[in-house]
């Protein structure tokens, strides 16, 4: 974890602009909003997974 806090120093505003343009310049203006809602539903579905996990291992417990 250390390495890694060397390699990317701490992220602040101007590392996270220059992140923001570079996906811009990548992905262009339009597939930003599909991007963004595709990220949002496998944030969604991971969570679902998550608590279906959780739920098994409560009855399990029992």
């Amino acid at each position: 974890m250390y390495s890694l806090n060397i390699f990317l120093g701490m992220i602040g505003a101007p590392q996270i602009i220059v992140i923001a343009v570079v996906i811009l310049l990548l992905f262009g203006g339009k597939k930003i909003p599909e991007l963004m809602k595709g990220i949002g539903n496998g944030m969604k579905e991971f969570k679902n997974a998550t608590k279906d996990i959780e739920k098994t291992q409560e009855k399990l417990s029992e």
